[in-house]
């Protein structure tokens, strides 16, 4: 496929900002971004790039068991790093700024990984996109001194799209998975069986054949967002959505008339 030339001097900028580094260790959670950086990084680095996961109760299973048998497929060094979110300060209580405290607490278990390996660079899958939204874990990130080859490169997540299609990377075309407790209305408590109703209630509608969903809590109420072009669709699978949410224990089961998009909880803050 052509790659714009914009694009492919982004490419380079990152591949030297990678070289730099020596040695890296790249947070890696198996989305579209963080899978391409830690491609480019073993392209680069060789075994001198390390990918550390973390394993917590607001990562997706299976998205878990993605990551490990792309490491393994690919030849990559894998650190599993299993963490509990609610030991996290202010967690459970879900304020505005949760993020924060939750990347603190992983990125300080990745930087003690990398120590660990002799490897004092950690980068994340941050991206030039991801300035545009209210994200109060860059705050833990820049405090760590956590490096965004990505994003320092220039690249947005259509040129990250672009370029993992070109290398063909299965993620490519991979819809946004931000970690399950994203999906609360901030102040509504967030319990493990909480996050297992959500990840249930999302594994079953995907298993319908949709993509890029989301199933926002707020309290009893399931408010189910679905790409713009799903929504007709989707309201044929409608009854079966709702008894099987129900079952999950929702009271109310609707469909945002919106669509899915990113950060949508983030509508009560501005």
């Amino acid at each position: 496929m052509d790659i714009a030339s914009d694009i492919r001097e982004k490419e380079l900028k990152l591949t030297e900002r990678i070289k730099a580094a020596g040695k890296l260790a790249v947070a890696f959670s198996g989305g579209a971004d963080s899978t391409y950086l830690l491609y480019k990084a073993h392209e680069v680095l060789g075994d001198d790039a390390l990918a550390v996961t973390i394993r917590s109760q607001v990562l997706i299973g299976e998205d878990f068991e993605w990551t490990v048998k792309f490491c393994k497929d690919n030849g990559i060094e894998q650190v599993v790093i299993d963490c509990d979110v609610f030991e996290a300060e202010q967690f459970g209580n879900n304020p505005p700024d949760r993020c924060y405290y939750c990347k603190k607490m992983d990125f300080e278990e990745i930087i003690k990984a990398a120590a660990e390996h002799g490897i004092t660079a950690v980068a994340d899958g941050s991206n030039v996109d991801d300035t545009g939204d209210y994200r109060p874990g860059m705050r833990a990130i820049t405090e760590l001194g956590i490096v965004s080859p990505l994003k320092e490169a220039g690249l947005t997540k259509n040129d990250i799209r672009q370029l993992s299609k070109e290398a063909g990377l299965p993620t490519w075309d991979k819809p946004a998975a931000a970690c399950l407790a994203s999906r609360f209305a901030y102040g509504e408590k967030i319990t493990a069986e909480g996050l297992i109703r959500v990840a249930n209630a999302e594994k079953f509608i995907r298993d319908l054949g949709f993509k890029g969903i989301r199933v926002r809590v707020h309290g009893n109420l399931a408010r189910i967002e679905v790409a713009p072009e799903d929504k007709g669709r989707f309201l044929t699978k409608a009854d079966e959505v709702t008894a099987r949410l129900k079952e999950l224990g929702f009271t109310y089961v609707t469909m945002d008339l919106r669509g899915y998009r990113t950060g949508s909880m983030n509508e009560v803050l501005e």
